[in-house]
């Protein structure tokens, strides 16, 4: 191959890698595996900001009409976005990068080692606050599709199969890769159910939470009971991201109400406002009580998460309460709540795991995903972390 075309066709392939393996295709995900190797091969540090910077932007390419969605506006302030949250992985793979070429054999060993050591600090970093915030596809995630019930060995393995890839002897972990991928292609199974619980999909687009009337939501939970009385082992229903709206005393009351009669959980999410800002929680809702269950730990950077409002004293914008709540329990049951963007990094779920939940809740509000494939890179991530801790997972989504 000449020389002039080695680099731009590994930016090529690092778009393809991206951009397949963020397709929403949870058995297509394998592909974002070949990133590391293209990284280390970059002939310099440019080359290789480069390369990050195009899987990235291809694995992330529906954010700038998702955000043009969001505020009915023209694609311009989601490209600016775009390029904002693709910053902190470019920049750590370009720090981290090193050179490919040594000079004798101990030399190469030398530059092996710590050509690995660095993409192992990188995945670290690319995972993990602060940079983690926007730690969007992650290479990690595909041990739920390598490595299904495998959990932490899983996650290990995977991690070695990545930093291999970083090396001269890449083709080994290459036909490993490509191994696992069709044992794993061919032997698929999707996450196990949750006994007795049921997920109530809702089509209500930019409404959903947004009425605040009385007809919402007593149309909402008839909807709620017409799903559950179809199926008379469920004892908890899980509802979207945002479908409650505003939490507040009346509307706990008004849904406890509709709830009588019914031995029923429903799971919901909700805002909790107040004078410095609000909470995107998930609240439980029984006949008998209703509580806030689990306070979001990263809302959406930007949109909802605006910790320059508080820094500037002016308050507003979603909390974010990071470590907190990372197990909370329902009927006696643990669950790893996920809430939106929750569900596209990777240390919300991996904290969640080290506390040993029974279920994975997931529930987002996605209407403003549309001509995008971010809510099906939700639900193929969500679904990967599922099958790597072999735990079941409900997912309830709007659109």
């Amino acid at each position: 191959m000449p020389v002039r075309w080695r680099s731009p066709l590994l930016i090529l392939a690092s778009i393809a890698c991206g951009w397949i393996g963020w397709s929403g295709e949870v058995l297509l995900l394998p592909f974002a595996m070949f990133f590391p190797l293209l990284w280390s091969k970059a002939s310099s540090r440019s080359i290789a900001s480069l390369v990050a910077a195009g899987y990235f932007l291809a694995a992330s390419r529906g954010l700038p009409q998702g955000v043009a969605n969001f505020y009915s506006a023209d694609l311009w302030p989601g490209i600016v976005l775009w390029l904002i949250a693709s910053a902190s992985f470019v920049m750590v793979h370009a720090v981290f990068w090193t050179n490919p070429r040594g000079g004798d054999a101990s030399g190469k060993r030398g530059t092996d080692a710590a050509r690995a050591l660095r993409y192992l600090l990188a995945m670290a970093l690319t995972g993990l606050p602060p940079l983690g915030i926007t730690g969007w596809a992650h290479p990690l995630t595909v041990a739920g599709v390598l490595f299904p019930g495998w959990r932490w060995s899983g996650l290990s393995a995977t991690a070695i199969l990545l930093v291999f890839m970083t090396g001269r002897r890449w083709q080994i972990a290459a036909a490993v890769l490509a191994g696992l991928y069709v044992w794993s292609a061919t032997n698929w199974m999707p996450p196990k159910l949750a006994p007795g619980w049921i997920a109530v999909d809702l089509k209500q687009g930019a409404d959903l939470g947004r009425n605040s009337s009385l007809q919402y939501h007593h149309e909402l939970i008839a909807g709620v009971r017409e799903t559950i009385n179809k199926r008379p082992d469920a004892h908890v229903a899980v509802i979207p991201e945002s479908a409650l709206g505003f939490w507040t005393p009346t509307v706990a009351r008004l849904w406890q109400e509709g709830l009588r009669g019914l031995e029923v959980t429903v799971i919901a999410g909700a805002a909790v406002i107040d004078a410095r800002g609000y909470d995107n929680v998930m609240v439980a809702i029984s006949a008998y009580a209703a509580k806030v269950l689990y306070h979001e730990r990263m809302p959406v950077p930007g949109s909802m998460w605006q910790p320059w409002l508080q820094w500037t004293g002016q308050g507003g914008g979603a909390r974010a309460d990071f470590f907190g709540n990372p197990v909370v329990e329902v009927d006696g049951v643990r669950i790893a709540p996920l809430i939106c963007y929750e569900q596209i990094i990777v240390w919300p779920v991996l904290q969640s795991m080290l506390h040993s939940p029974d279920v994975i809740v997931a529930i987002a509000n996605g209407w403003w995903t549309e001509d995008t494939s971010i809510v099906a890179i939700q639900k193929a991530s969500s679904v990967a972390w599922a099958r790597l801790f072999d735990l079941p997972i409900v997912m309830a989504f709007n659109t």
